[in-house]
């Protein structure tokens, strides 16, 4: 119970502070999943916040998720599985064994390569496209900082999603996002708002499509995204305390 308590109180302030956000931006807070980012802590430590109800948890290395997955299973628990991080082709593999959703698909290659493999396992893979509006360099995924201004990159950007569309055995469910760290979680509602556009402009660019997801906000500013439209947040220091 030392363990569980603690995380249980954590999941049920970080809940109620998401439903106040929704209902604060006119949303419902069905509408927002909350995701559990477990990386560096222990196959007990998931299963806590399993007991505790949380169904969702994020991993941000394959390789890290292949091997707690299988351990949280062996103890009873059955969460959904989402990968967080950016993915390498050759641990693609890991992704399909082990993952039920992709956050961070930022490249073609990779793309066809979970393409491929899904098909081969008889799959449909949910994928997010990662976007990286806010134009850090550290941040990964498709270099969109400034896309409202520039028909170029919209051009570019729109193309290759079209190609992404198409690939069999995947199903592109929206964008995901890494917003700056900052103190002040306000300064990076511009980053957020950029990303709901962008998926406005998909919406219209190819109707037939739902563009249903947004993955953004962490521990220190989800309540921002969720007032500017995310549908999954991800957050791993307000749950399971530091690493």
């Amino acid at each position: 119970m030392g363990t569980l308590a603690p995380i249980a109180d954590n999941l049920h302030q970080i809940r109620a502070r998401i439903t106040e956000a929704a209902l604060r931006a006119g949303r419902d807070p069905e509408g927002v999943q909350l995701i559990a980012v477990s990386k560096t802590h222990p196959p007990e430590t998931v299963l806590s916040a399993w007991e505790a109800g949380q169904q969702d948890f994020g991993e941000n290395r394959p390789e890290e998720g292949a091997q707690k997955i299988p351990q949280v299973q062996a103890l009873g628990a059955t969460p959904r599985w989402h990968i967080l991080g950016p993915i390498q082709r050759r641990k693609a593999p890991l992704v399909i064994a082990h993952f039920d959703y992709v956050h961070a698909v930022e490249r073609l290659a990779v793309a066809e390569k979970l393409s491929g493999l899904a098909v081969a396992a008889g799959r449909e893979l949910p994928i997010l496209l990662e976007c990286n509006v806010s134009g850090e360099a550290s941040k990964h995924g498709y270099a969109l900082a400034g896309w409202e201004h520039d028909p170029d990159l919209r051009i570019a950007f729109f193309t290759a999603v079209r190609t992404l569309l198409a690939l069999p055995g995947l199903r592109v469910e929206g964008l995901m996002t890494l917003a700056p760290i900052s103190d002040a979680p306000e300064t990076v509602r511009p980053v957020f708002a950029s990303l709901r556009a962008l998926r406005d402009a998909l919406r219209e660019q190819f109707p037939q499509h739902p563009w249903s997801q947004l993955s953004m906000g962490m521990s220190d500013d989800f309540e921002v995204a969720v007032a500017e439209g995310a549908t999954q947040v991800r957050i791993g220091r307000a749950i399971f305390g530091a690493r």
